[in-house]
């Protein structure tokens, strides 16, 4: 008697058209939730390594300005490779590009906290970066375009919830984690993560997403010399203000990296422009700043980012070596206001459907100015609800920011520059996070050796807490110039959201 042959399980449906017959009017929720998962995973890798910064200084022996590159690395690698997700996208799909994404961040997750050299443990992370920086425009351009202009306020505050939650809860469990086991424990924590958005991509994300980019023209390549322009302003950068840090810095090498930096964003302005000139697909569309309230939330995104990473640096170390913290008690200080952000950005998604967007931004920035300026009521005899206090206003105005400055920014765009925009605007935001963080460390340093201290001691005293206190306010004073550009993204009278597009029906 013949036995027949075993059958392998049907693949999932790749084509949108069969994933929206199977699963129906709610699938573009499904698909939502599934990027979402993968979001979270890459934005919990680029927090949650701050709890554990001081611990490494130690293990590796280096000081804080080195140690810092493990999340300054990050940032950069991130916030590159972002331009790059459009030409992905339209050259391997949707579901190619995130469930690749997926497994290099997960590979780099294992590979990190495995590593016994600094240099391999950097390595990690600048490939988690890489990953991070492809997933995180996906989401925008999924609500700008498969989502009526009725419900993406909703659909942002859903998004937005799910993705806090996860860097919310990473702080206290890494603290734990880091008191227990030591800093390579935080580098598992993405895998689980990573496991389930795996398994999401192959049962919900499509080829090509309800109204993804187009496919590459021609199988054209993407545009390598912005690409590598583009890196090498972004490291010139960072190294030139790592250079600027220690005692009393490298002038000189400063100067020259700040130069070249300089040097290489305008050959980039210059090399973008004549690629659309061209009728080529330049790497950032210039045409995107014509349009006002685009061009303001990309400043807003800008300092917003330089704010918000830099605070997520500076929070830990001030507890630790500030107000002599352990990491899990940082962490778990920071855990009722990743809470309440969650449950903030949930209303007001739903409000930013119904409400101005440029004003809801502008709230969101002054709660967050006040939370900053307000640490100065903070001192070494304070009870820890003063700083949990603050941290909470502080996160009530990230809600209001979050759902609502990608569409402020995205909403006037021609449909056909939706994923270019979130692609661009992503990508200043992380550009100002990855000063953010370096700022930050040159200010404290600067700060703490005009007051007689040093981050060498063990002790902490009112000078360093000084210090510290200088430096929130440079933050808020940050928040609050970005309040004027936020007033910009006032809608023209008359002037009323582009309507969704009727998502693709074929692969």
């Amino acid at each position: 008697m013949n036995t027949p042959p075993l059958s392998l399980p049907a693949p999932a449906p790749a084509s949108l058209a069969a994933l929206q017959a199977r699963f129906g009017a709610r699938y573009r929720w499904l698909l939502l939730v599934a990027v979402m998962v993968g979001t979270m995973a890459s934005i919990m890798s680029s927090t949650i390594i701050n709890v554990a910064i001081p611990s490494m200084s130690r293990h590796f022996s280096l000081g804080q300005g080195r140690v810092q590159w493990v999340s300054s690395g990050f940032m950069v690698a991130m916030t590159v490779s972002m331009l790059t997700t459009p030409w992905l996208l339209g050259r391997y799909g949707y579901r190619r590009t995130y469930a690749g994404c997926m497994l290099v961040l997960m590979a780099g997750g294992i590979a990190g906290g495995l590593a016994n050299d600094f240099l391999l443990v950097l390595a990690a992370r600048v490939a988690e970066g890489l990953a991070a920086g492809v997933v995180q425009p996906i989401p925008a351009i999924i609500i700008m375009r498969a989502f009526g202009a009725h419900e993406q306020g909703r659909a942002s505050g859903l998004f937005g919830m799910g993705v806090v939650l996860a860097p919310a809860a990473g702080p206290s469990i890494g603290g734990v984690l880091v008191d227990l086991f030591g800093w390579r424990s935080i580098f598992f924590m993405v895998v689980p993560l990573c496991l389930l958005s795996l398994w999401m991509a192959y049962r919900y994300v499509p080829d090509a997403a309800p109204g993804g980019v187009s496919a590459n023209r021609h199988g054209e390549m993407i545009d390598w010399r912005g690409l590598l322009l583009a890196t090498a302003g972004t490291l010139c950068l960072l190294n030139g203000m790592v250079s600027l840090q220690g005692q009393g810095g490298n002038l000189p090498q400063a100067f020259i990296l700040l130069s070249a930096a300089l040097a290489a964003l305008l050959v980039f302005l210059g090399w973008q422009r004549r690629m659309g000139a061209t009728g080529r697909v330049p790497l950032m569309n210039l045409a995107l700043f014509g349009n006002r309230q685009f061009a303001m939330g990309s400043v807003v995104a800008f300092i917003y980012g330089t704010a918000l990473f830099g605070s997520t640096y500076l929070l830990p170390v001030y507890m630790q070596l500030g107000l002599n913290l352990s990491a899990s008690h940082a962490g778990t200080v920071l855990l009722p206001a990743g809470l309440v952000l969650a449950i903030t950005i949930a209303g007001v998604g739903r409000l930013a459907d119904r409400q101005p967007t440029w004003l809801l931004v502008t709230v969101g920035l002054g709660l967050l100015a006040a939370s900053f300026a307000l640490m100065l009521t903070v001192g070494l005899a304070s009870g820890l609800w003063l700083l949990a206090l603050w941290a909470v206003l502080g996160r009530i105005g990230l809600g209001f920011i979050l759902p609502s400055l990608n569409l402020g920014s995205l909403r006037p765009l021609d449909p056909g520059l939706v994923s270019q925009g979130a692609s661009a605007i992503s990508f200043l935001r992380m550009l100002g996070g990855a000063i953010g963080v370096s700022l930050c460390g040159i200010v404290l340093e600067w700060r703490i050796a005009a007051h007689g201290d040093s981050l060498a001691s063990h002790a902490s005293s009112t000078a360093r807490l000084a210090a510290f206190n200088e430096s929130f306010l440079m933050l808020a004073a940050l928040c609050v110039l970005a309040m004027a550009a936020a007033l910009q993204l006032r809608a023209p009278a008359g002037t009323r959201p582009a309507p969704p597009i009727t998502p693709p029906t074929k692969d």
